[in-house]
């Protein structure tokens, strides 16, 4: 998937006109822990507390040229993206509804409201809730916002852009771990590579809890799997997106599974290293760095804490768990 300088541009001033870029480091502790150096790229700090802000802005701006007379929208999603729709919806004066699944994140429901989104209850998983929102679309005329289109890859794309121009022609980490939910960060982070020309090997990380992605890159085609994460909300996918699929198995060098007890070790590290907190899939990738630090020793790896966005309880729970 590619996109011109100029679309790249006009979605980074858009992105900018709301945030900055969000900052990256190398943490000395991290280094000292895993003996490698680890490059963080803090999409926790956005004002929605996650990267998908980012494409709900470039989606919205494109669409409000689109369609002027546009009324309200709807959207499925476990939390992140419906912050996004919701704060993006505000922005251009748009109704929002949010659909999420039944024993959804407090907290992040909390957030969707508090931007003025209508949230409805739904179904026991991401694909009942998806399911749902189409319906109540087709049912109301509203428009649906999907979890996977070009214009939010587009917005997405300006992180991973702003993580590899900072680095010198060359200097990339050798590998970027890049969790997968419905795969609009994969394929950010493969468009923006190629828009770079970046030398970095892509590594997707799943759930080992919501093994779609890994089970269809294995096999060449979409397989369904159960979901069963307690803790990585954000990649508790049952289907994986065709399209996506097709980026995933032409990018990535490989994709690798975390169990939740790797991810809650990931976010203490994170907690303990960095002093940011980090939602389930927000530790992903550096879980991932950390089951395969043996591979990269003394070597340069690049992760994205995604989100920050975990509910207070569980977060409580998982530093408890430390021992």
């Amino acid at each position: 998937m590619r996109f011109s300088r100029e679309d790249v541009e006009a979605a980074r001033r858009t992105v900018h006109g709301l945030m900055p870029p969000t900052p990256q480091y190398a943490w000395p502790l991290l280094r000292q822990r895993l003996g490698l150096t680890v490059w963080v790229k803090h999409e926790n700090h956005t004002p929605a507390g996650a990267f998908k802000v980012r494409g709900g802005l470039t989606y919205f701006e494109r669409l409000a040229r689109a369609q002027p007379g546009l009324r309200g929208v709807i959207s499925a999603t476990r939390g992140n993206h419906g912050q996004s729709v919701g704060l993006a919806a505000r922005r251009h004066g748009l109704a929002a509804t949010i659909v999420v699944p039944r024993g959804n994140s407090v907290e992040k429901n909390a957030a969707m409201r508090a931007l003025g989104a209508e949230l409805v209850e739904h179904g026991e998983d991401f694909q009942a809730a998806r399911e749902h929102a189409m319906a109540l679309a087709a049912e109301h005329g509203l428009h649906m916002v999907p979890s996977l289109h070009r214009d939010l890859i587009l917005g997405v794309m300006s992180y991973w852009v702003e993580f590899f121009e900072s680095f010198a022609r060359g200097q990339e980490p050798e590998v970027v771990f890049v969790p997968i939910g419905q795969g609009s960060g994969f394929c950010a982070a493969a468009a923006a590579r190629a828009h770079t020309g970046a030398r970095s090997r892509l590594v997707g990380v799943v759930s080992a809890h919501a093994t779609t992605f890994l089970d269809s890159f294995r096999a060449g085609r979409v397989v369904e799997a159960p979901v069963g994460t307690v803790l990585a909300d954000g990649m508790a996918c049952r289907i994986a997106d065709a399209e996506s699929l097709e980026v995933v198995l032409r990018e990535a060098e490989d994709v690798v599974a975390v169990t939740d007890e790797e991810v809650g070790q990931a976010m203490r590290i994170l907690f303990a290293d960095t002093h940011n907190v980090a939602e389930g899939a927000g530790a992903a990738g550096l879980a991932a760095a950390v089951s395969q630090r043996e591979r990269w020793q003394g070597r340069s790896v690049g992760v994205a804490l995604t989100g920050g966005n975990v509910d207070s309880a569980v977060f409580a729970r998982v530093l408890a768990a430390a021992g």
